[in-house]
């Protein structure tokens, strides 16, 4: 092992800290800021619903709403869904691997793995720091 290797305390699993000066830039106060940033996350939940595409239609609306206001609430907006397009087209995939019987244990997996980012994520965002979420393909930027 390096002998020069220093841990990173920082270091969270996609986790960034917020940048200096990414508050108060829009008409949000902080904590709405975080709020709203929080519900772009937790909006896609409403796909585990009966709402068809509400997982991506959820973190759509939201950012679309507040968008403008704060530039934090847009990073995360745009984070939340393309991560919820991502995970959109992952559970197309690990599906149309069940007839190889690989997705009988994939699909589900996939699912867990997308629930629990997205509450880890609006649980960041709560708190103010700039989530990247794992094994996302940035569309929109």
């Amino acid at each position: 092992m390096d002998q020069n290797f220093e841990p990173n305390p920082q270091a969270d699993v996609g986790a960034t800290p917020a940048q200096v000066g990414s508050f108060g830039a829009g008409t949000l106060s902080e904590k709405d800021e975080r709020l709203w940033a929080m519900l772009c996350h937790l909006a896609s939940l409403l796909g585990y619903s009966v709402i068809p595409f509400g997982h991506i239609l959820g973190p759509l609306i939201v950012w679309q709403m507040k968008k403008n206001e704060s530039p934090f609430v847009d990073d995360q907006g745009k984070e939340a869904l393309n991560f919820q397009i991502s995970m959109t087209l992952y559970l197309i995939l690990a599906a149309l691997t069940i007839c190889v019987v690989v997705g009988v244990v994939l699909t589900p997996a996939v699912a867990i793995f997308g629930l629990v980012m997205t509450i880890i994520a609006g649980i960041k965002a709560n708190q103010g720091v700039t989530y990247r979420y794992p094994l996302t393909i940035r569309l929109i930027k």
